[in-house]
């Protein structure tokens, strides 16, 4: 584990072999590197955790042996587990400490803010660990990682294909009853509901998230166009994982997806591991939305690290997780997750679209932050936060050197080789 209060007293002795980051008292510092934006040098003064100031400068102080780029750190809206640690463990088994663990795992990824994402469900399961959460988050260093939780699910469609991998048993009508019960053992940090709106009463359920300020999403569905107008009216404003949660064979008119290309009020969430979409759809769905509404995320889960073998899922299904990193279902032929962190969704999304490094960026942590209201971060500005990451970036591959949380050096690449 971290010991962040040790690693900002030392910091100033790490930086001098990464970058030139002066430590001038116990909470001002200062970081120099490659702006993210034009790649010119600069200089990020930072006092009590807020940026103070970003100054333009000539060269940097300590030339180093490879280009460090500094940008804000990555927003992801749908964690389903990191690093063994699954948000769907049941019997008790998702705690404070594994939730602590996916967490300082997620920030050796450059993921400075994300949302713990639990899927579909006994009523049990879902209940006792949004409660575990909520113990997790009254401990301040994880709660500035952690603004809320993302529900994925139960009200999802029960068909094959457009339910992915959720088991069907769980699969269910929206009940706000239920709902609000989750709600309360999440101590009312549910910052995100993904759904279908085909479902009987989901645009009554879709009305009354909206009205609660948490952000509705359509996800797992096979609404028609109307349906998906309707839903949007009614408040729902993300499209999860778009291209995914969707049958292998539908009709080319007449299916889920170009409705909500089409509606400019939606904004879509892509998954860019090189395995969930191809190329070409994700150089569509960048042109029809435009970088200002695409949602880069990784839906990653426990596996993500782990050894490519035959492994069973929290619910008992059998998957696969292959040399390569995908994980595929093999009785529905879909994958059920992902394997890849934020990093390899910023530069899989550069290599295919040709966008430039501050567009990634914009679609892995600006537009997150101005989605889920995360006013104080998602941007390297004066006045927000300081949630920043240090990288080096080498054929589309991003490599996190540091990464900050609010002006704390929560991961350092070389205090991390040096135990």
């Amino acid at each position: 584990m971290l010991n962040c209060s040790r690693l900002i007293c030392t910091m100033s002795v790490i930086s001098i072999v990464t970058l030139s980051t002066v430590t001038h008292a116990k909470d001002s510092l200062m970081i120099e590197g490659l702006s993210y934006i034009d790649k010119t040098p600069i200089q990020v003064d930072i006092q009590d955790g807020i940026i103070q100031g970003i100054r333009a400068k000539s060269k940097l102080s300590k030339p180093t042996q490879e280009p460090l780029y500094i940008a804000p750190g990555l927003i992801d809206n749908q964690v389903n587990g990191y690093a063994s640690v699954s948000f769907g463990f049941g019997g008790g088994a998702l705690t404070v400490e594994g939730i602590r663990k996916a967490t300082e795992a997620l920030w050796r990824e450059g993921v400075t803010t994300y949302f713990p994402t639990l899927t579909t469900n006994r009523h049990d399961i879902l209940l006792a660990n949004f409660a575990t959460l909520a113990r997790a988050v009254k401990d301040p260093e994880l709660a500035r990682s952690i603004p809320g939780y993302h529900l994925e699910g139960p009200y999802i469609s029960p068909i094959d294909g457009y339910r992915g991998a959720h088991p069907l048993q769980y699969v269910r009508l929206p009940d706000w009853q239920e709902f609000m019960a989750y709600y309360k053992a999440a101590d009312g940090k549910i910052i995100q509901v993904s759904v279908a709106p085909e479902l009987d009463g989901a645009m009554d359920f879709i009305r009354r998230c909206r009205a609660l300020g948490i952000k509705v999403a359509l996800a797992h569905h096979n609404g028609s166009a109307a349906v998906i107008k309707q839903a949007v009216d009614e408040g729902a404003i993300v499209a999860t994982h778009l291209g995914n949660g969707c049958a292998n064979l539908i009709n080319r008119h007449d299916n889920p997806l170009w409705p909500q290309l089409a509606d400019d009020r939606l904004y879509a969430s892509i998954i860019c591991d090189g395995f969930h979409l191809r190329p070409e759809e994700i150089q569509v769905f960048v042109k029809a939305k435009g970088v200002d509404r695409i949602l880069v995320t990784s839906d990653v889960t426990r596996f993500a690290g782990m050894t490519p073998g035959i492994y069973n899922t929290d619910d008992g299904k059998t998957i696969e997780l292959t040399v390569d990193g995908m994980i595929r279902y093999p009785a529905q032929q879909v994958l059920a997750g992902s394997a890849s962190p934020m990093t390899k969704g910023v530069g899989h999304i550069m290599r295919v679209t040709g966008c430039s490094l501050e567009q990634a960026f914009h679609m892995a942590s600006r537009n997150q932050a101005r989605v889920y209201g995360l006013t104080d971060r998602g941007e390297l500005e004066t006045g927000k936060r300081a949630d920043l990451i240090v990288f080096a970036l080498e054929d589309f591959t991003v490599k996190i050197r540091q990464t900050y949380v609010a002006g704390r050096l929560v991961y350092s690449a070389n205090e991390a080789d040096a135990q």
